[in-house]
């Protein structure tokens, strides 16, 4: 797609943002593990989580690093990642500064080893960064060759950093090296078909994930209104297409998250307010979408942005731009159904992102608008939520990455 598509999600983003937001320390977004080095004083070592599922158990209180995705180009936004940390027990956030030097790092991830981060550049021209935690030293970025990359992973195995591109509708895949750098560009595919949803003028590919059985890459893409499986070649880093999934015409999938089981998936759709159960099938990579279920939020303009589901796959919540929620489910029949409990307000504007704590006892969520972290405490019982304090000030926050 064209970078007037790029400009209209940034924009539809930051319209109606809280002006004059104070450019505090910023903090982060999404992803798993931990460095086995002591880190210095705001990236102090902390085990991650995957950044789909929270664990159950609790653990002890005490300060970890958490970094704070957001537009470097924007008005009023950030001057690079965030630093932060939050204690463990009470959810409190205190900004430590922020790492300088790679623009608009607007999604952000960590290796499985937890020693290096990495940041997408959603520009026109996009790249990749590579961060090494144990003394914020920048490893160097590479070009994907694509526009406007909005999501990154790392394969499970730690070898490839896979990117999705909402500018272009494309997917790179990117060599890790041994020290965490990146090295350049192996993979490359663009979402040529089917043709556009209602409303869209090319594709838009939103994430890319892999899926619990290592074997398969999902790519969601809203503007062709599908979810594309690779296979990931683990010698030459290369994708091949081997399964599409269909969502009704005008849904915009934008994030899919896996249940732990292996067996189902959650989709978010934001173009028309709801989600939907898939059926997977770890053999083949193929996705089954199910029948569009209500985000609890009414009648009014919402997007939903991001599911989370428990590690213990009991809860499922759903971020809610617009109505500005957080709607919680019960998962039932070993992940095959979705039970409405109701939503919770989300503590800002515009929940962009959210991600739980390694131990899953912290759900934090990140307001494009109101330039703010919000974090919630979720009970071990019920999987409610409860604010955990006032929100973090952090400018054009869109991803938090807590460790």
């Amino acid at each position: 797609m064209s970078g007037g598509g790029w400009s209209r999600r940034r924009f539809v983003g930051l319209l109606g943002r809280t002006a004059g937001v104070a450019a505090l320390p910023a903090a982060a977004c999404g992803g798993p593990s931990e460095p086995d080095a002591p880190a210095p004083s705001g990236s102090s070592a902390a085990p991650g989580a995957g950044t789909g599922a929270s664990g159950r158990q609790r653990g002890s209180s005490g300060p970890r690093p958490l970094y704070v995705g957001t537009y470097t180009s924007a008005e009023g936004g950030g001057e690079g990642i965030g630093l932060a940390e939050y204690d463990a027990g009470t959810g409190r956030i205190t900004g430590r500064g922020v790492l300088t030097g790679v623009a608009d790092p607007s999604y952000l991830t960590v290796h499985p080893d937890g020693r290096t981060l990495y940041a997408v550049s959603e520009r026109e021209d996009g790249a990749v960064t590579a961060v090494r935690l144990s003394d914020r030293t920048v490893l160097g970025s590479r070009s994907t060759g694509t526009a406007a990359p909005c999501h990154l992973s790392v394969h499970p195995g730690g070898r490839w950093l896979l990117s999705a591109a909402y500018g272009s509708g494309s997917v790179a895949v990117h060599p890790v090296e041994a020290s965490g750098a990146i090295g350049e560009r192996t993979g490359l595919v663009t979402h040529s078909a089917p043709p556009p949803g209602p409303g869209q003028q090319g594709p838009h590919a939103h994430q890319v994930v892999t899926a619990p059985d290592g074997g398969h890459v999902l790519a969601v893409d809203l503007g062709t209104d599908t979810v594309y499986t690779y296979r990931l070649d683990d010698g030459a880093g290369t994708l091949t297409e081997v399964a599409r999934a269909r969502t009704r015409p005008g849904a915009g999938p934008r994030h899919l998250t896996f249940h732990p089981g292996g067996r189902h998936a959650y989709l978010a759709n934001e173009l028309d307010n709801t989600v939907a159960v898939c059926g997977y099938d770890p053999d083949t990579g193929r996705l089954t979408v199910g029948e569009a279920q209500s985000t609890g939020t009414g009648s009014g303009t919402n997007h939903p942005a991001q599911f989370l589901v428990t590690a213990d796959g009991a809860y499922a919540f759903l971020a809610n731009r617009g109505h500005n929620s957080l709607t919680r489910y019960a998962v039932e029949a070993g992940g095959a159904r979705l039970r409405l409990l109701g939503t919770v307000p989300a503590g800002g504007d515009f929940p962009r992102q959210i991600a739980f704590s390694p131990d899953g006892a912290l759900l934090f969520a990140a307001h494009q608008r109101s330039g703010a972290v919000a974090v919630f405490h979720v009970s071990g019982e019920d999987g409610g939520l409860r604010p955990a304090g006032e929100p973090f000030a952090s400018p054009v926050a869109v991803c938090a990455l807590p460790l």
